[in-house]
């Protein structure tokens, strides 16, 4: 595979139903062990639906409880996600040049639970019943924002929203800050959390479809650099870019001609699917011969999920060996994002 980007992953971190940690995450994708839990039927009203809740994480193993009632759930998953990314790449943006430490983060619903509990005070009460403390969190860049703040990252902050490719979109992104020097490290990926309110709106517009059975909430976080500038501090990269492709859309009738310019010419060893990609069959059945996972299917879905499959793949890719991953939402877009393995995340 050919580079196209000379920019490595040095660092991974996630928060998910499998756990805290990528390790946790990395084992049960590998035992395609699903983590999914049934839909209590009192939220949506019927059965067959399942969710991947982050029952194993707590606020406290991160930061002091005062501290953590200030932040929404997302922002939660997002500074302590950020915080193991770092960790693991060896990177303290306090310690200096943090100007050039910079975040680009998918977000899907954001901060869903204060956005209802601020929402519901209008509806009750009129602007007597806003809490002004609730709103910075209601907004989706409010993850991105906080966990820049809580690790001292001052370059670029970006936060996209684009349905299921929400974090692909942040990852595009972040590998265009680092091109352009606009950074020397970034952060990515995405983060989302769950409430039954989001399935209680799904199932209101009639959109609870087969491919969204499976929720889930979480963040996958991944440090990026440019080559050079890790080989300089002696960082071993986890793995490297190699490319990145997207379509808007893949046309009724030339399905195929849409998956050729999204898949180019690679043939990957391992291709992972995020958001509804695994639904379409023209990508689904593209690579008959290699090894398949769907992060999606074992710890539930959502907008910016892809965050988490990315930090998959990276922990699953063997040395030496190339990983796509395919992301598409109903109506598009579609991203490719080509990896190179580098060293292995081991247990």
């Amino acid at each position: 595979m050919k580079v196209r980007y000379d920019i490595v992953v040095t660092g991974v971190g996630a928060i998910s139903a499998a756990g805290v940690g990528i390790l946790p995450l990395v084992e049960a994708v590998r035992e395609k062990r699903s983590i999914l839990q049934p839909v209590p039927l009192e939220i949506v009203g019927e059965a067959g639906f399942l969710w991947g809740k982050t029952e194993g994480f707590k606020a406290s193993d991160f930061m002091p409880p005062l501290k953590a009632r200030r932040f929404d759930r997302a922002s939660l998953f997002a500074v302590a996600a950020a915080g193991m990314a770092l960790k693991d790449a060896g990177i303290d943006p306090r310690a200096g040049n943090g100007e050039r430490v910079g975040i680009s983060l998918g977000c899907g619903f954001g901060g869903i639970a204060n956005s209802e509990e601020f929402l519901r005070g209008w509806f009750q009460k009129g602007t007597e019943g806003l809490t002004p403390m609730l709103f910075p969190n209601t907004v989706p860049n409010a993850p991105a924002s906080n966990a820049s703040i809580e690790h001292g990252m001052k370059g670029p902050n970006v936060t996209q929203v684009q349905r299921f490719c929400s974090a692909e979109a942040a990852f595009q992104m972040a590998c265009r800050f680092l091109e352009e020097g606009r950074a020397d490290v970034m952060l990515t990926g995405g983060v989302d959390e769950l409430n039954p309110v989001i399935m209680q709106g799904f199932a209101s517009a009639g959109q609870l479809q087969s491919w969204a059975r499976g929720f889930g909430e979480g963040c996958g976080m991944l440090v990026l650099e440019r080559r050079e500038a890790a080989s300089a501090r002696g960082a071993k990269p986890l793995a490297a870019i190699a490319g990145i492709r997207t379509v808007g859309r893949l046309l009724r009738g030339s399905e195929q001609e849409g998956a050729d310019r999204l898949c180019g010419s690679v043939n990957p060893d391992l291709v992972s699917f995020s958001g509804c990609a695994e639904n379409v069959p023209v990508l689904k059945n593209r690579f008959p011969e290699a090894d398949t996972l769907a992060a999606g299917t074992i710890v539930g879905r959502s907008l910016a999920m892809g965050g988490v499959a990315l930090a998959a793949l990276v922990g699953l890719l063997p040395e030496n060996r190339t990983g796509l991953h395919l992301a598409a939402s109903p109506e598009g877009p579609y991203f490719a994002i080509d990896v190179a393995g580098g060293a292995p995340v081991k247990p």
